[in-house]
């Protein structure tokens, strides 16, 4: 694939690893301590080359307090304006990766090898990344895409259950934005999204080819891109309210239903939008069906969403009647503060 941006064109190269060249020659790796761990033999090269700096891949390291020390053990390695940065992990490595790409030197080139299913089939294209900052998610950010991606699938064989449950409901998120008939394509396949790896790559490069079809339109998210926060105000808001008590796509896939609910119980869209993906939602966020969500603390977060333009509504993504997926900022009122308790007190456990 080849994906246009403001830099230029970038190539993602699907079942494909990190090219030798890098480790001998320019390559300077950020890469998640834990993925060198396990994946020591696919990443021999890139370890063996002295140019490694290893990233726990946490919160508190993706902020821009935790920078100058990253900083500095990049500088260890010798790094130059000529050089790449190579990011080997996840979200969180991705965003520190290309975060220091885009201020390092007045701007580097970076690679990256995304080692999640989350990261393979959503984040690793769009240019967005963000860090944190004084105790603000994501406050600071660039848009700066890589100038290449390596898919390896083999990085997902030691993903546990809920990291591939999470990038599947980033992908069910995809492909309902691309329209009923996608959605109901990859809900026939939800099984076999866990168990053949053929399937789970077909719909990896699916969700890219749709993705590539928004923001190659609209990268700096200013428009029709907005409409990949479906799932993610309700999303976001649910993780918030519940301490992070469940992984991030999860939490889509269950603010996919609640925003679904929000649009019938709202007049946008009618009963049958609503059930025509409750079941493979359902089942996408199962387990996670009793965890507690405090109305109040939902609402705060979901007040704080950065989509937000007015002081009294909320920049709900929503299906509407035929199920296209669409901004619909809400104001914040007894019927919608009903229609969300309802979702979680019985909606999302039937």
């Amino acid at each position: 694939m080849i994906i246009q941006s403001h830099k230029g064109p970038y190539h993602v190269h699907m079942n494909a690893g990190l090219p030798a060249e890098l480790a001998a020659g320019k390559g300077r790796f950020l890469i998640d301590r834990n993925v060198a761990a396990l994946h020591a033999d696919r990443l021999a090269a890139p370890l063996a080359s002295g140019r490694v700096v290893l990233i726990d891949a946490t919160e508190e390291n993706k902020s821009i307090e935790a920078m100058p020390a990253t900083i500095d053990r990049l500088m260890a390695t010798g790094v130059k304006r000529d050089h790449v940065l190579v990011a080997v992990g996840g979200g969180i490595v991705q965003d520190i990766t290309c975060f220091l790409a885009a201020n390092m030197f007045r701007g580097m080139d970076w690679v990256f090898a995304p080692t999640t299913l989350l990261a393979q089939c959503d984040s690793c294209i769009g240019s967005k990344s963000s860090i944190n900052a004084g105790g603000a998610k994501n406050l600071l950010g660039t848009f700066t895409p890589p100038r290449q991606v390596f898919i390896d699938p083999g990085y997902l064989d030691t993903l546990d259950q809920r990291e591939i449950r999470s990038g599947v409901g980033e992908m069910l998120k995809v492909h309902a934005i691309a329209g009923p008939d996608h959605f109901a394509r990859i809900a026939a396949a939800f099984d076999a999204l866990f168990t053949d790896r053929a399937v789970l790559a077909r719909f990896i490069r699916r969700s890219l080819e749709v993705k590539q079809g928004y923001i190659e339109r609209d990268e700096f998210d200013r428009g029709i891109r907005n409409i990949f926060n479906y799932g993610h105000t309700t999303g976001h808001a649910i993780e918030a309210a519940t301490h992070f008590g469940i992984p991030h796509g999860i939490a889509v896939a269950m603010g996919m239903d609640l925003a679904n609910h929000i649009a019938r119980r709202s007049g946008v869209a009618p009963e049958a939008v609503f059930r025509s993906m409750h079941g493979t939602l359902r089942r996408a966020y199962a387990g996670y069906e009793e965890l507690e969500v405090p109305l109040e603390d939902f609402f705060a977060a979901a007040a704080k969403d950065k989509k937000n333009r007015s002081g009294d509504q909320i920049a709900f993504i929503l299906p509407d009647a035929q199920a296209n997926i669409v901004k619909h900022p809400l104001a914040v009122t007894d019927s919608l503060r009903a229609a969300v308790a309802e979702f979680f007190a019985e909606e999302r456990k039937n």
